[in-house]
């Protein structure tokens, strides 16, 4: 099911998401609605509180635009490691429509988190996924791509 973007400014867009307690069906309903709407929207990655659900779970697919389509899901992400060396990238953002910003991220991350099965996963990124994962991140932490243009 295609679910609404939440629209900046709504407030829900700058809360801290909860941590997910248990993977269990329900999630696994969001995170596949998470999918259809990313798809549909069309975006590489979708964060619950853009769907108005205050969990931290976020959907990428940082190749499926212009290749094979690897999607993931991330529960509970944390990001254990950033490399000094940045990136700067022009970002844009669902709940932003057409405001792309310049940003600042980590070229490359090493992530953990929980997948759709509540399975632990932990991976190394770089560039662009690395980036994604970052952003989405952000959101589940209340922060938006327009706070790292007024510190740039």
């Amino acid at each position: 099911m295609i679910r609404p973007i939440v629209i900046h400014p709504d407030d829900r867009l700058r809360q801290l998401c909860a941590p997910v307690l248990s993977v269990d069906d329900d999630l696994r309903g969001l995170i596949s609605d998470m999918f259809e709407t990313m798809y549909d929207a069309p975006g590489r990655g979708l964060a619950a509180p853009q769907v108005g659900v205050l969990s931290r779970v976020f959907v990428m697919d940082a190749t499926w635009k212009t290749g094979e389509p690897s999607p993931l899901a991330f529960v509970n992400p944390e990001i254990l490691w950033a490399s000094p060396e940045m990136q700067s990238n022009e970002e844009g953002c669902l709940s932003i429509p057409d405001m792309p910003v310049q940003v600042s991220r980590p070229a490359r991350i090493e992530a953990m988190w929980l997948d759709e099965t509540g399975t632990q996963r932990r991976g190394a990124f770089e560039g662009f996924e690395a980036a994604c994962i970052c952003h989405e991140t952000d959101h589940l932490n209340g922060v938006l791509i327009l706070d790292h243009e007024a510190a740039a």
